[in-house]
């Protein structure tokens, strides 16, 4: 399995990336990143730079995504969602390698 982006999701960052002016070389980063209340942080950014070596890469609806090796341990069936209430909104990690999660949901524990 891989990181997917639900089609909400590829949406909204395919606005982002608009209004931004973010050329096509610039790519999705998904990754994790030790901290937060529950171990684990995700992170979610932009980049100019992809490994071979160190990093996965995957299409969906359209984006282009990427993964450091290390982070696709814990991420490896997630998929990332797009949030939006009155009182909210932002992308939401759904991950099955998660055993706990805060009520934030931006930190986990694997």
């Amino acid at each position: 399995m891989a990181v997917k982006l639900s089609e909400r999701a590829a949406q909204e960052v395919q606005r982002f990336r608009t209004e931004h002016n973010f050329g096509e070389e610039m790519v999705l980063r998904i990754g994790v990143a030790g901290g937060g209340c529950s171990g684990f942080n995700y992170t979610l950014n932009f980049d100019d730079s992809y490994d071979e070596k160190a990093d996965s890469k995957y299409e969906c609806h359209g984006v282009e995504l990427v993964v450091d090796k290390k982070s696709a341990l814990y991420l490896d069936g997630t998929t990332v969602d797009w949030y939006e209430s009155l009182e909210k909104q932002g992308f939401t990690f759904e991950n099955p390698n998660a055993v706990k999660t805060c009520g934030c949901g931006s930190s986990f524990q694997a």
